[in-house]
């Protein structure tokens, strides 16, 4: 690979996401679900500004709190970092600073979001000019979710949820995020679901080898019909994160009767999102939520995936 001119500090951002539409298929063999999935990139994001140093580090601040935040090689954006310096044969180190909105462990993609915009910015500070086509393959070995915050917008995704295909979506769809005091373990949640599914073999058909996208779901988003995607939207790990956090049900309860087209736990949770009819609509919403104590955030998408801001 090419090495270009670096710079002493990039900073680079990326989005968090909800997942519109999830459904969960049978274990494969490598130990993961087969999903079918439409993700929606939200303009709530992640910064991370990337200097030069001789040994990896990342330390956090932002709008949440970051106190429970690994911040040694377990974090994902320092896993990002090393398999970028890996790919590209980098023999220096970087160090991170990363300001955080999207919740930890909400189910919104925030990890994968840090380490989207780490590898876009240490590729600019570090000159290794990666093609998009690389830095995506690097993507993928991090997580699911991590090529999507790449690349944003809408898109459908099976396999693990890593395999994309861009989805049309016409518009602006406008939603309102109620964040949670307390994370949810994305693997306990998908235990919670193998075990509720053992619980009722016989109360339910064959779990579905490949699940599909449910079609109303690719209309609504190509028509940009907010009213038409709230009757479609689905998530197979809602019940099991109700079970884990049944407050999660009042939330819901409270946001669909004060306005909401429709609510859904996002992704693995907690995180629960609405979605409006419009901008006035998700303001009366978000105005709605916190006069009931609820951390409620607007926000809207698609959006851009990740992107540098400055080199």
């Amino acid at each position: 690979m090419a090495h270009r001119e670096t710079s002493t500090r990039v900073h680079a951002r990326a989005p968090g996401k909800i997942n519109v539409f999830l459904k969960v298929g049978a274990v494969r063999d490598d130990g993961y679900h087969e999903l079918a999935t439409a993700f929606q990139s939200l303009s709530l994001y992640e910064d991370v500004f990337a200097s030069e140093a001789s040994d990896f580090s990342v330390s956090f601040s932002g709008s949440i709190d970051t106190s429970a935040l690994a911040v040694d090689g377990s974090n994902l954006a320092i896993k990002a970092a090393r398999a970028l310096a890996r790919a590209t044969g980098y023999r220096g180190g970087v160090r991170l600073e990363i300001e955080k909105n999207v919740p930890i462990a909400g189910g919104m993609g925030g990890g994968s979001a840090d380490a989207a915009a780490t590898l876009l910015a240490c590729d600019a500070l570090w000159g290794t000019a990666c093609t998009r086509e690389q830095l995506l393959g690097i993507a993928a070995s991090l997580g699911a979710d991590v090529p999507f915050s790449f690349t944003g917008g809408t898109a459908v995704g099976v396999g693990r949820g890593d395999e994309l295909s861009p989805a049309l979506a016409k518009g602006r769809f406008e939603w309102v995020i109620v964040l949670s005091e307390e994370g949810l373990s994305t693997p306990e949640v998908y235990s919670e679901l193998d075990r509720h599914r053992e619980r009722h073999l016989h109360d339910f058909r064959p779990i579905a080898a490949t699940p599909t996208i449910d079609p109303n779901v690719l209309q609504a988003l190509r028509a940009g019909d907010a009213a038409m995607l709230a009757d479609a939207m689905h998530n197979d790990l809602q019940a099991p994160a109700l079970h884990l956090q049944p407050g999660l049900a009042r939330i819901l309860e409270l946001g669909e009767g004060r306005g909401a087209l429709g609510g859904l736990v996002s992704g693995s949770g907690p995180t629960v999102a609405f979605l409006a009819a419009d901008a006035d609509a998700a303001l009366d919403l978000q105005l709605e939520l916190s006069s009931a104590r609820l951390r409620a955030v607007r926000v809207a998408g698609p959006v851009h995936g990740a992107r540098l801001l400055s080199t």
